[in-house]
């Protein structure tokens, strides 16, 4: 388990009940439009404009190897919420790059998907927030192009909600706990980041040695 998955989980006691994700159920809370400066603001935007494609690139056969093997791993566990192969394979790349892209476990991002939106694309929550990672839609005027629609993209839903997270931890520096909370409009309170973190243990890798 890496150092930030222990300090959450010191941080946390796991509530046996009413933590789960309810099947058809977004969970998504009520992100709030944060007042932050100029160049945060410039920095969030060109992260979310960069087009790179989510291919990735090795420099060594056994990084490769070992992504390769991460995706098998991945694709036969999530095969029962999204049946669909190529999908599935599509989603999976995109949380790869993207997470790393971000600086964030892929494992994090997925137990965060898992709870906010159950891996649904389409999934809208009461308060209107968007997609696999429940994006509220300001976040497009804010740093996008104005165009809520896209925030049903595969890609363009990932990058938002993954610079958005980044940007949070960034915010708190480094307390994964807060950063939750504030990805779901519920600072300080324990149910979503223990959410999070009970369904990230359940998307963690360990490589074979």
């Amino acid at each position: 388990m890496s150092t930030s998955v222990a300090k959450l989980a010191a941080q946390l006691t796991l509530a046996a009940a009413g933590i789960f994700l309810l099947p058809g159920v977004a969970q998504a809370g009520n992100q709030k439009e944060e007042a932050m400066a100029d160049s945060v603001r410039l920095a969030l935007a060109r992260a979310i404009a960069d087009a790179a494609p989510p291919k990735p690139k090795f420099e060594r056969i056994d990084d490769r190897i070992q992504y390769l093997n991460w995706l098998g791993e991945m694709s036969s566990r999530l095969k029962r919420r999204i049946p669909d192969y190529q999908t599935r394979i599509e989603l999976l790349e995109t949380i790869w790059y993207e997470s790393r892209r971000a600086g964030l476990e892929p494992a994090l991002v997925m137990g965060l998907m898992q709870v906010e939106s159950g891996f649904r694309k389409y999934a809208t929550s009461i308060v209107g927030a968007r997609g696999y990672m429940q994006v509220m839609p300001f976040w497009s005027r804010v740093i996008g192009d104005g165009d809520p629609a896209k925030l049903f993209q595969m890609q363009a839903n990932l990058r938002y909600g993954c610079s958005i997270l980044r940007m949070y931890i960034d915010m708190e520096k480094g307390d994964l706990y807060l950063a939750l909370g504030r990805y779901n409009g519920s600072r300080g309170k324990p149910e979503y980041p223990n959410a999070v973190l009970s369904n990230w243990k359940n998307w963690e890798y360990k490589p074979q040695s």
